[in-house]
């Protein structure tokens, strides 16, 4: 086998498990028991498709899809520590 070959099956078996995680973090997000559950689900979910972007552009070959999941990591990132702190304490904004 050829190293392209390879890559191929290896980002194709790499986005089948992601879109699985990211049911059951769908599943987390809907069914979640309690508020904290459900955030740390919607943590999840982005994190998975911020990966499944870039198993996407390794396949394309196209670096448009990198700098998309940069900016759902970095927004991904700001609103869970804004949903945390909303849980906290009440408010966002001191």
């Amino acid at each position: 086998m050829s190293a392209p070959v390879i890559l191929e099956w290896a980002v194709g078996i790499a986005q089948i498990l992601l879109g699985l995680a990211m049911c059951c973090a769908a599943f987390r997000v809907v069914a979640g028991p309690r508020a904290q559950d459900r955030i740390l689900g919607l943590d999840t979910l982005y994190a998975t498709a911020m990966l499944m972007l870039v198993t996407f552009g390794i396949r394309v070959g196209s670096t448009l899809y990198f700098e998309a999941a940069l900016v759902i990591g970095l927004l991904g990132f700001v609103s869970t520590v804004a949903l945390a702190k909303f849980l906290m304490r009440g408010e966002v904004i001191e």
